[in-house]
């Protein structure tokens, strides 16, 4: 294909505007896939996304479609997903990409997701094509939606915006020719040195790791010997080709393909997503840019529900081998054994997660309470002690003072609903650092912990903007702020798992909430057994979960003060001798924690 007939793009969207439809409409229409291979959301293959239905990672396919000027066209086509949680898939895929369709739905408008990645195509530089999705709809709303559209960019106000509907396929083909018109053919020289971009990762537990690359100038061949310029690894190519969408074997690929690579190699590290491939007889003098790695925001513990440890350890292993953005360490709990402390970039990506353990292994897991990392400095030692995970947060004696992090949250709101996002980025203790006009919108920018909105914030963000606001966050700081430990006792034993670090001033509350919700699901015993809420040493929260029967000692019926007397005495030797037995948790005693407003 000569270079000047390849386009490189992607479609970005928020979620349930109908991008995974287009894309299907898009195989359709270039004939990639055959009547038999036809289904919705072909390229989302995980069961997890197709019940959400949301792309969760990212997919690649190359089609050939026939223009109407006669010349045959190769179209590489680079999946996104929709949610903020998965913004680190959307940039690796517009790092290989040279445009994008943005794509908006007609019945709900401009929404969050719409203008955080099409924040991100401008900072690529991309070319970017605005499509109105649904207009079949009786609930479309096309005017209005243009309005919005046109006021996110000056570029947009005089440009033709197409207007299609991807579930019957109307204005398909216009998209198909607008790709070939608008887009630009890439710019690499197929003579230069080889510079690949690795920008996704597949494992295969017998051909090692497959790169997904975008060559950016030179050209690669089986048995070609290469370099990975990060970690200066080497390897031989033992097998090339490109996604139809299924992996193709091919005999080559040169400057402005997007297609994979099979290493041989076998360590996962040795791979990361970012890198640049050369050449090892003529390398390249510089590498790409690349782009930041995935840090994990939120931290969360994983335990066997039912002594599966090891199918756990493979499963998660697995999970990692294929998830760039999810991190595991092992850890373990007195109160659940061993497990995994696991990183993820979202509450969405702890879901999944859990998720895909279940559909994929017929694996349940215990979940602990989120929670982020915290700068521990102690008062005998100069250095910095970094926790992610509550059952380490030293005793409060030993601590001089705790950092946690900030972030610089960029909130873009229509007009008429500042009110309500100012109140919760109040109650999410944001500090509002500048305000200003974008177009027919707000922008907010705040400084606030990452405690505060890296669980439910986005949600609720939603739900009072009626899905008009945008959230976009970068790390900012980290910053010293009065937090404290608060600890669970169930029946007078701690319970490391529920273990978690909230600011002083809500301990109180939160605890008080917290009991409340473990009054009803805390397993029942023959006796009372009290539950309680922790801090620095002193209890500021108690709920005694109702034994399985009466308690006769103080039921009013008429007996003897001696029987009462000795009925107590048994069920206190019972107490002790059980404060410090193994107690065994339900999944619904940690979802307690997660349904707290940490």
């Amino acid at each position: 294909m000569k270079q000047q007939n390849i386009r490189n793009f992607s479609i970005i969207a928020h979620i349930d505007h109908g991008k995974s439809t287009l894309a299907d409409r898009i195989m359709e229409q270039t004939h990639t896939i055959s009547d038999r291979e036809k289904k919705s959301q072909l390229l989302d293959n995980m069961l997890v996304e197709q019940s959400h239905g949301i792309t969760v990672k990212s997919r690649t396919v190359r089609n050939y479609y026939d223009a109407d000027n006669g010349q045959r066209y190769e179209y590489n086509f680079i999946d996104t997903p929709g949610h903020v949680d998965f913004s680190y898939e959307v940039s690796k895929s517009l790092a290989a990409s040279d445009g994008v369709i943005l794509l908006v739905d007609a019945t709900q408008g401009v929404q969050a997701q719409t203008v955080a990645n099409l924040r991100i195509a401008k900072k690529n530089r991309l070319t970017i094509i605005p499509i109105i999705n649904k207009i079949d709809n009786n609930a479309a709303d096309v005017p209005r939606t243009e309005k919005q559209i046109r006021n996110l960019d000056p570029k947009f106000a005089n440009i033709k915006i197409l207007k299609i509907s991807a579930k019957t396929g109307q204005g398909v083909h216009q998209v198909l020719e607008a790709i070939k018109t608008q887009i630009p053919a890439p710019r690499g020289d197929k003579n230069a040195p080889l510079k690949a971009l690795v920008f996704d990762y597949l494992y295969d537990s017998f051909k090692g790791i497959i790169a997904y690359i975008r060559i950016i100038d030179g050209q690669v061949q089986k048995e070609d010997d290469e370099l990975l310029m990060a970690e200066e690894t080497k390897f031989s190519v033992k097998e090339l080709g490109f996604f139809t969408p299924n992996m193709t074997a091919g005999t080559k690929l040169v400057a402005g393909d997007v297609g994979y690579i099979v290493t041989g190699l076998k360590d996962p590290q040795s791979v990361l997503v970012g890198d640049t491939i050369t050449s090892i007889s003529k390398p390249t003098s510089k590498a790409l840019t690349g782009y930041q790695p995935a840090k994990p925001t939120v931290f969360a513990g994983f335990y066997p529900k039912n002594n599966d440890y090891k199918e756990l350890k493979s499963a998660i292993e697995k999970l990692a081998l294929n998830d760039s953005s999810f991190h595991y360490n092992l850890e373990n709990s007195e109160a659940l054994g061993a497990g995994f402390r696991c990183g993820f970039l979202g509450i969405l990506h702890l879901q999944i997660i859990r998720e895909r353990l279940k559909d994929e292994y017929d694996l349940e897991v215990l979940t602990t309470a989120p929670n982020v990392t915290y700068h521990v400095h102690l008062k005998k030692h100069s250095g910095t002690m970094i926790v992610n995970n509550p059952i380490n947060f030293p005793d409060f004696s030993k601590i001089n003072f705790v950092e946690e992090p900030f972030v610089k949250a960029e909130i873009t709101t229509p007009s008429e609903l500042l009110n309500e996002v100012i109140k919760l980025a109040d109650k999410h203790k944001g500090n509002l650092l500048n305000m200003e006009n974008e177009a027919a919108l707000i922008m907010l920018t705040y400084k606030m912990p990452i405690s505060e909105i890296a669980f439910d914030f986005f949600n609720q963000l939603k739900s009072v903007s009626h899905g008009y606001a945008t959230l976009n966050t970068a790390f900012l700081d980290y910053e010293a702020a009065d937090l404290v430990k608060i600890e669970i006792n169930i029946n007078y034993a701690p319970v490391d798992a529920l273990s978690f670090i909230a600011h002083r001033k809500d301990a109180a509350k939160l605890t008080q909430e917290l009991v409340k919700k473990l009054k009803y699901t805390v397993p029942h015993r023959l006796y009372p057994t009290p539950v309680q809420a922790i801090v620095e040493g002193k209890s500021i929260a108690r709920v005694d979960v109702p034994p399985l029967r009466k308690n006769a000692a103080v039921s009013g019926e008429n007996k003897s003060i001696s029987k009462k007397q000795a009925l107590l005495h048994r069920q206190s030797i019972n107490k002790r001798q059980t404060a410090k037995n193994s107690i065994e948790l339900p999944q619904k005693v940690f979802n307690a924690l997660l349904e707290l407003n940490l």
